[in-house]
């Protein structure tokens, strides 16, 4: 099964005792202020990490647990996946993450999603998207320090949030493959 590493995280497929501490960072509404819904029930949770394994084990990539080497926390997840259809255009992988908010302002973000850009290359992806919700300031500054681009002209509705929501504009970035 894919394992990604860092020098401080391990990203990993998602283990049972994964449930109850992602159950919580799904159920804190900071954490959750620009996700919808914003808050998951456990039983939400449970159905995200069953779905992120079959994706992997399907696709060989996916949404993986992310676990800091110090101390074994689960401090969130992050990964690669296909676009939904509410993404215009035809992208092949997105990236995304979310953090427990113990864990916010120390470089995991990016961190994570650097690896996740290496990983994404070695798949041999021409680029990779990351979107979020218009007002979703502190992802869009950790897709940017990842190099990635905003791009004019591709904000979309998220069709998943219901109109008039303030999470259904979205904005999208992406970044190519480096050439060498």
């Amino acid at each position: 099964m894919l394992t990604l590493e860092t020098s401080r995280l391990t990203l990993r497929p998602w283990r049972n005792s994964d449930r109850a501490p992602f159950a919580a960072i799904n159920a804190d509404a900071e954490v959750r202020q620009y996700y919808y819904p914003s808050l998951l029930a456990a039983e939400e949770t449970d159905e995200l990490i069953d779905e992120a394994a079959k994706q992997l084990a399907r696709e060989g990539f996916g949404f993986l647990a992310v676990e800091r080497k110090a101390d074994g926390a689960l401090i969130g997840g992050a990964g690669l996946s296909r676009p939904g259809s509410e993404v215009p255009g035809n992208f092949p992988l997105e990236i995304g993450w979310i953090l427990g908010r113990a864990y916010w302002r120390q470089g995991y973000a990016t961190e994570v999603g650097r690896r996740c850009l290496e990983f994404a290359w070695r798949l041999q992806a021409e680029c990779v998207i990351g979107y979020t919700s218009f007002i979703n300031h502190p992802s869009r500054r950790a897709m940017e320090k990842l190099g990635m681009i905003y791009v004019e002209g591709g904000d979309f509705d998220d069709i998943t949030v219901p109109p008039g929501h303030v999470m259904r504009p979205h904005v999208l970035y992406r970044i190519d493959r480096p050439t060498r």
